[in-house]
């Protein structure tokens, strides 16, 4: 899978993007990561990316040419060479970013990250360019970088090959409920222990007390999920009775 970021601050994915899992992931050939400076895609002298917003109003607004020209030396200018690649605006105003998008967007081959700055981007942008936008939650940030960095972990992880499969469906969010709580050695440490069915070597009781568990994290966390879970579990139980 490949991912290519548009942004005014290449060197910040330089940490986040060349550790850990996502590391293991490039070198092993299973994802690229392609970082593209809009700045290049500036078209006078001073690689002017930004300027004042018409109608009044305070800070800047990053101009579409640049963005324009980026996107479409790197896709194409056509919808037919672009395919189905995704071309995802990180905005604050964007659709909320969660983890069935997340497993939506990791069967692409392709995703484009345009991220944002200053007060925005132009308009025609959003409108004429891209085929998405995104928000990782209500509050706002200085830009998309961190944001599409947020997005390529949660799509990369998904990716065949990136994490064993297993691991994957027992994570928060993906059977519905937050995950369950999780302990290592030591058994015992400073009078806290793990609890004894953990140890039980009980497979299917643990499986049980691990539901349990998920649930109630769940309803003290994020009651919206636990309802809907219990209502999705319920509407589940009645197919099968019938």
């Amino acid at each position: 899978m490949r991912f290519d970021v548009f942004t005014l601050f290449p060197q910040m994915f330089q940490g986040p993007l060349t550790e850990s899992i996502i590391k293991r992931a490039v070198e092993r050939g299973i994802i690229q990561i392609h970082i593209h400076n809009i700045r290049d895609w500036a078209t006078d002298k001073h690689k002017t990316t930004d300027d004042y917003p018409y109608g009044g109003g305070p800070g800047m607004v990053m101009k579409p040419e640049p963005i324009f020209l980026a996107v479409e030396e790197v896709l194409g200018k056509s919808p037919e060479e672009r395919g189905d690649t995704p071309i995802i605006l990180m905005s604050a105003s964007g659709r909320r970013f969660e983890q069935k998008l997340a497993e939506q967007l990791s069967q692409k081959k392709r995703l484009a990250l345009i991220c944002g700055h200053y007060e925005g981007v132009d308009e025609r942008v959003r409108e004429h360019l891209a085929t998405m936008e995104l928000s990782i939650g209500d509050y706002v940030l200085s830009g998309g970088e961190l944001p599409a960095m947020v997005v390529i972990d949660a799509v990369a992880r998904l990716v065949p090959g990136v994490i064993d499969e297993e691991s994957k469906k027992e994570e928060s969010f993906t059977s519905g409920l937050l995950e369950y709580p999780q302990y290592t050695r030591p058994a015992e440490f400073r009078g806290m222990k793990v609890p004894d069915i953990l140890l039980s070597g009980n497979h299917q009781a643990i499986a049980s007390w691990r539901l349990e568990q998920a649930l109630k994290r769940t309803q003290q966390v994020r009651p919206d999920l636990a309802a809907k879970w219990v209502q999705a579990h319920r509407a589940k139980q009645k197919e099968e009775d019938c």
